[in-house]
């Protein structure tokens, strides 16, 4: 019997103990999707859905050795970030896969800044660094809040939404922005996805109301990143994302007090 060969993929990110959310809700998306998902822990959480109670940073320069170990030892097909917390992490992250963007291996950014419970998960400090190391990103998947923080204006409605997809995308000049817009109070749960070419794709789905699991950034980002390694194009990526957030969302499991996501194939 020949051994399979499936993709590898990255996700350089916190550690979530509550199973939810950062790479452990990256590694249950890429195997519900058949990739092989290696890690890279930039901070160890102490979490549950509905409170942060403390972060550690791993010291940047092991950060550093642990991406540079997967890309010693694997053909990653892409790589996704998401909670990098400091100035510190990013540039050693920056640093770490450029051989690996200089490849053309494609990176997804989901520029983590806040919790959904409120807690800061960047340091005001990092953002300019996180800025540039935007900018050498295929695609970056804020939420609305983190979006207009990258924006510098609040985002109300759709139209404020459609507004800073494109102004973000024209302003960091390579990377496709998709700003999603799952936390605004419309009937539908929807984002846009724009590039500074001027292409623009708008996904929506019917919302779930009064439910808000965390980990959905996550999660979307994910399948994202596994659409690119299969070889899809990124908006075919984003349309998968959408559609494994949703089955997520839909078969949600309940447990206690939280409404989690079902990342189950």
């Amino acid at each position: 019997m020949v051994p399979e060969t499936v993709p590898v993929v990255l996700t350089i990110a916190g550690s979530d103990n509550s199973g939810g959310a950062g790479l452990q809700a990256d590694l249950k998306t890429w195997t519900t999707l058949g990739l092989y998902g290696t890690t890279a822990v930039t901070c160890v959480v102490a979490e549950h859905p509905g409170r942060v109670l403390n972060i550690t940073p791993v010291p940047p320069a092991r950060v550093a050795d642990q991406i540079r170990l997967v890309l010693e030892a694997f053909p990653v097909a892409a790589i996704k970030t998401g909670m990098l917390f400091s100035a510190e992490i990013i540039s050693a992250v920056a640093r770490a896969v450029k051989p690996a963007l200089d490849r053309g291996v494609p990176l997804v950014v989901d520029p983590v800044m806040v919790a959904s419970s409120g807690r800061v998960l960047l340091k005001k400090d990092a953002i300019r660094t996180l800025r540039k190391f935007i900018s050498g990103a295929t695609i970056v998947t804020p939420n609305r809040d983190e979006a207009a923080l990258l924006w510098g204006r609040p985002i109300t409605n759709l139209d404020a939404l459609h507004e800073a997809a494109i102004e973000l995308a024209i302003g960091f000049d390579f990377p496709w922005f998709l700003v999603k817009g799952g936390h605004l109070k419309t009937g539908q749960a929807v984002d846009v996805l724009a590039s500074a070419e001027g292409h623009l794709h708008r996904f929506q789905s019917k919302r779930i109301p009064g439910i808000d699991p965390h980990g959905t950034g996550c999660t979307y980002s994910a399948a994202i990143t596994a659409g690119l390694a299969k070889g899809l194009t990124i908006a075919e990526s984003v349309l998968l994302g959408k559609t494994v957030i949703n089955r997520a969302l839909q078969r949600r499991f309940e447990i206690g007090p939280y409404h989690l996501l079902n990342h189950l194939p």
